[in-house]
């Protein structure tokens, strides 16, 4: 029924200022759409990503949104690094740290939060 059907990741923030500093300014993202204060929708590869203002920013405890930079999650990490982007270290099973990036199981990962918690991250597919 939804196979065929586009996705759009929705983020709560508390401060849309802030955010579109961190999601523009840090991460390179593209405002193709602004609800005056209240929503921002940003352009990320062929996606869409809505960035809105909630009181209930931040609670989520999870992944809230994952970037598929393929081979290049290394150079994107650096990049981010630089930028000022801190990012998470977990206790994941079967996974290492080397860096900045969990590796294993065929795969490498990296976490880091954007202003208001919300957990986002990179992955090597």
């Amino acid at each position: 029924m939804l196979g065929n059907s586009n996705a759009t990741a929705n983020l709560a923030v508390k401060d849309l200022v802030k955010a579109k500093a961190f999601y523009e300014g840090t991460l390179g993202l593209n405002e193709v759409h602004n609800e005056g204060g209240e929503l921002i929708v940003y352009k990320s590869g062929d996606t869409s990503i809505n960035v809105y203002q909630s009181k209930f920013a931040g609670t989520n405890k999870a992944t809230a949104l994952t970037w598929m930079v393929g081979e290049e999650i290394d150079d994107v990490v650096r990049a981010l690094k630089l930028k000022g982007v801190a990012f998470e270290h977990y206790d994941m099973p079967g996974l290492t740290l080397e860096g900045d990036i969990h590796v294993g199981n065929g795969m490498k990962v990296a976490w880091f939060k954007d202003p208001d918690g919300n957990i986002l991250n990179l992955v090597d597919r």
